[in-house]
């Protein structure tokens, strides 16, 4: 199993969709999109090495500050671009709420990849070489999760128009 399907399968679906009034199947649908697109925007950071202030956000569950930090005023274009592909259930409006509930949960995930715990290493490289920088490591952490493992049908092909359409947004922020 991937990082990135155990830090899906981490998420308490049913309370979220409890939170954001739909069924758990859309909850689902929104949550499988939204990840990846939390962790192209950790990615696409200028810095190599993750923002104390993210890191202070993720503690505290300030998902907005989040968001805001990771997406700018290019939140409403990421989340339109998010939902494009899914069922008509998952529009951007649910998408932009999905964000700041998801953001301290993937950045909390991502830290403790970082940190060596609570997570699966990755298949290929079990621990980063001496000589590694910390932003190579984080690096390759979110190359392992948004690149690896996802073999569903069509995930794939979702994930990289995504990924080009989030590139594109990003690199103005």
């Amino acid at each position: 199993m991937s990082d990135l399907d155990d830090l899906i399968k981490s998420i308490p679906l049913a309370d979220i969709a409890a939170q954001l009034g739909v069924s758990e199947d859309v909850a689902s649908e929104a949550v499988q999109q939204t990840v990846p697109t939390l962790l192209a925007g950790l990615q696409a950071q200028d810095t190599t090495e993750p923002q104390a202030q993210l890191i202070d956000a993720a503690d505290n569950g300030d998902g907005h500050e989040i968001v805001a930090s990771l997406f700018g005023e290019k939140t409403d274009d990421v989340a339109a671009a998010a939902a494009a592909p899914l069922s008509s259930g998952v529009t951007d409006g649910l998408v932009k709420q999905l964000l700041p509930i998801l953001a301290p949960i993937v950045i909390s995930f991502v830290m403790k990849k970082l940190a060596g715990g609570g997570a699966a290493a990755p298949q290929q490289e079990q621990a980063p070489a001496p000589q590694q920088s910390g932003g190579d490591v984080l690096g390759s952490i979110l190359g392992n999760m948004l690149g690896g493992g996802n073999q569903q049908a069509g995930g794939n092909a979702a994930g990289n128009v995504l990924g080009s359409i989030l590139g594109g947004l990003l690199k103005g922020k």
